[in-house]
């Protein structure tokens, strides 16, 4: 026999048991098979699978005063995370230090926030920005290389500086023109410290991720932390073109603008280039998997062919010259004759 229907306010999202029963269905009903059980106390009917939807769920059975931290927050802020992590299980929660840790199947505890901005997205608690970088900072080595963190400090700068330029940022229009996340956020709680991130302080993203590293009392990874603080800019637009940026740093080469406009000597657009070494006249463009079509391969020549009528080198690089050393080093050998640096002086990780 089929299962009598849920009450349709219980079947369009997670709800708790308690609700339910309250409202008339069985325990049996509950216990159904046609149910899942994202966490104790709370059923749905679809199985929960994007991490904003486990996090709803879950809000259910948790006390009021958490929030969401660690990974859970770069997920739920949409910050470049490696493939493995961006699919680690179980979420992670903070609560203020005087409070226990969540101990919950499925969650990892925290304590610490009182000492953090909290923000609201898509009406969930969750850590802001600048304190989810240096909580994933302290997660340790083995979770974040240096690298992975200044590919999220990237990201984190360029996203604030971005909001900062334009503070109508919580309308979905703007949102979309600036690249932010798309989603309606709003402070939870007021935040007047330096790290409130407000566009009137005056503050650019990196000093706003600087304040809240110096607000930490002795933080696990402090030293990664700063070095990756001292090699995050802002105005990259994708973790390759970071990690290209990090290649040429680490190999000692002079350190070039990101994302900058090259115009023609009557001031006219030629480009942006992703790395630019302007006094070379030299351009690194990172060609991902968006550029593999015809019709980009095509635009991204045409518009190299016009940049270098007017003195530029553009060059390319790919995944292969970032992640296979043999490629690597012909990458930056390539490079190097381009900038007229000294090939044999070059540090080959």
């Amino acid at each position: 026999m089929r299962p009598l229907p849920l009450p349709p306010r219980f079947t369009g999202a997670p709800f708790a048991a308690a609700d339910a029963r309250a409202a008339g269905v069985s325990d049996g009903r509950l216990s159904g098979r046609r149910l899942t059980i994202p966490t104790r106390g709370v059923r749905s009917a679809d199985a929960a699978a994007a991490v904003g939807d486990r996090a709803a769920a879950f809000m259910l059975a948790l006390p009021p005063d958490v929030a969401f931290s660690h990974l859970t927050a770069a997920q739920l802020w949409g910050l470049p995370l490696t493939r493995s992590l961006e699919s680690a299980p179980g979420l992670h929660l903070i609560r203020r230090s005087h409070l226990p840790q969540i101990r919950r199947e499925g969650c990892h505890g925290h304590r610490g926030l009182q000492s953090r901005a909290l923000w609201r997205l898509d009406d969930l608690p969750v850590v802001g920005r600048e304190d989810t970088w240096c909580d994933l900072g302290e997660l340790g080595g083995s979770v974040l290389t240096v690298d992975d963190l200044i590919v999220l400090g990237d990201t984190v700068v360029t996203r604030l500086d971005t909001e900062a330029a334009a503070p109508e940022w919580a309308d979905e229009e703007s949102c979309a023109r600036s690249a932010a996340r798309l989603v309606r956020a709003a402070p939870w709680q007021a935040a007047q410290s330096l790290r409130s991130g407000q566009p009137e302080s005056g503050l650019t993203g990196r000093d706003l991720l600087a304040a809240c590293l110096t607000s930490r009392v002795r933080p696990r990874g402090k030293v990664r932390l700063e070095e990756a603080l001292g090699l995050v800019r802002s105005g990259v637009r994708s973790p390759m073109e970071t990690r290209s940026r990090i290649m040429f740093h680490r190999a000692g080469f002079p350190e070039p603008l990101v994302n900058e406009v090259i115009r023609d000597d009557a001031g006219g657009f030629l480009l942006e280039g992703d790395l630019v070494w302007r006094d070379q006249k030299v351009i690194g463009e990172y060609q991902g998997e968006h550029h593999a079509s015809i019709h980009r391969r095509s635009s991204d020549s045409s518009r190299a062919s016009v940049a270098e009528d007017f003195g530029w080198t553009v060059l390319e690089i790919y995944a292969a010259d970032v992640f296979n050393r043999p490629r690597r080093i012909a990458c930056l050998q390539r490079f190097a004759r381009a900038l007229d640096l000294d090939p044999a002086t070059l540090r080959v990780e």
